[in-house]
């Protein structure tokens, strides 16, 4: 943490201050994000910290990304329908696959 300190010294510093440090064994982290996406971080290195009656946790590792589950609305079926004229099940198997309305109707016009 601060260069040329003894970890020890720090551990007592930190204990004197009312900090409270605990690795935690994991082999995977998943953060699920607000839009269905998830960070997955491999062979992580966790730390839990316990400060002012707050718990905070730090991680490194491997990390990746994964996007979230494609929500296929009616409303967009309808729109790529009345704008290539193409049968609800084309709509639907090219949106599930470009994930976007737009790109959708690019690739089947």
């Amino acid at each position: 943490m601060f260069p040329g300190l003894n970890p020890k010294k720090m551990q007592q510093v930190m204990k004197q201050m009312g900090i409270a440090q605990e690795e935690i064994s994991a082999s995977r982290v998943i953060i699920e994000k607000t839009d269905n996406s998830r960070i997955i971080i491999e062979n992580p290195s966790v730390t839990k910290i316990k400060m002012q009656g707050q718990e905070t946790f730090q991680i490194a590792g491997d990390a990746t990304e994964q996007a979230g589950e494609v929500g296929i609305s009616e409303q967009d079926v309808q729109a790529i329908i009345e704008k290539t004229g193409c049968s609800e099940e084309q709509a639907r198997e090219v949106l599930e696959k470009t994930g976007d309305l737009a790109d959708a109707i690019l690739e089947l016009s």
